[in-house]
């Protein structure tokens, strides 16, 4: 398995690795550090502008002082490592893109990302294109959460949870993950969530907030080219072309034709890494 590695940032981490630059090997890349702002929706612990809907006394929370986010990010920038933060309330958030915006200054390249993005103020939104701020976006969320989401964040707020198709917008581009071992492995999933927002039982009929659904074309370049592009290896890996890895599968239906509802039972019959047949149906 090829693995693009974050770092938490301990002392032991920071001296061993970024202090002394990039490393990087044919199956290990080693360039970001992971940070953490806030908790989870569901637990009520993202960290919000507002009160929960479900909770008025409860904002969520931070997981460290403000100083403690920028001394890292200080020291990111500094060494061209890329920062990558785990935020999900829209206080977290506005406090992350800010800090980031410190350091970037303006458009750039150094692919800084927010893990998740869920609740975004649009207040905020359009810090990601001015900053080049990548939402690294989990599409099964949407359709894990819609049940309970607006208990916490009420009608209002809720449309600006999950926003996949704003978030593309600002950049032009995101990244999708499955956000394993929260959600399945199986990024088939995440590509299902994605363009149809609804569960496996094709809940609800209209999709939820549909007007934030990826197209299959959009959703399938979050999950290679685009992922690639998210973590600096999209000149040798996240699609077919010469010059470039030969990693990819072989489907049972073309998910980009199929009838959405069969997007899910699609079966991978072959595996390709490195142009080796890894895997195969017998």
């Amino acid at each position: 398995m090829k693995i693009y590695a974050m770092l938490n940032p301990t002392t032991e981490n920071l001296e061993t690795f970024m202090n002394k630059g990039t490393y990087k090997t044919p199956y290990l890349n080693i360039r970001s550090v992971k940070l953490f702002a806030d908790g989870a929706l569901g637990s009520r612990g993202a960290c919000l502008l507002e009160p929960y809907s479900d909770d008025a006394d409860n904002y969520g929370i931070i997981m460290n002082k403000e100083s403690y986010y920028r001394e890292i990010c200080e020291q990111a920038y500094k060494k061209r490592y890329q920062i990558n933060t785990h935020v999900i309330g829209d206080s977290a958030m506005r406090m992350m893109l800010n800090i980031y915006s410190t350091y970037l200054k303006s458009t750039n390249d150094l692919r800084w990302r927010i893990e998740h993005a869920q609740v975004v103020s649009p207040v905020d939104l359009s810090k990601f294109a001015t900053y080049s701020i990548i939402p690294a976006v989990n599409t099964v969320h949407a359709t894990s959460d819609m049940y309970w989401a607006e208990k916490r964040l009420g009608p209002n707020r809720i449309k600006y949870a999950y926003a996949y198709k704003d978030l593309l917008t600002q950049n032009g581009w995101l990244c999708n993950g499955s956000d394993f071992p929260v959600e399945k492995t199986n990024p088939l999933l995440g590509f299902y969530a994605a363009v149809s927002r609804k569960d496996l039982q094709q809940f609800p009929e209209n999709g939820f907030q549909k007007e934030n659904a990826l197209t299959r074309k959009e959703a399938l370049k979050a999950m290679t080219i685009w992922a690639a592009k998210s973590f600096f290896e999209e000149n040798e890996k996240g699609s077919i072309e010469p010059g470039k890895y030969a990693d990819m599968v072989v489907t049972d239906q073309d998910i980009m034709t199929v009838e959405e509802n069969k997007i899910p039972t699609t079966k991978i019959t072959m595996t390709f890494i490195n142009g080796q047949l890894v895997y195969s149906v017998k």
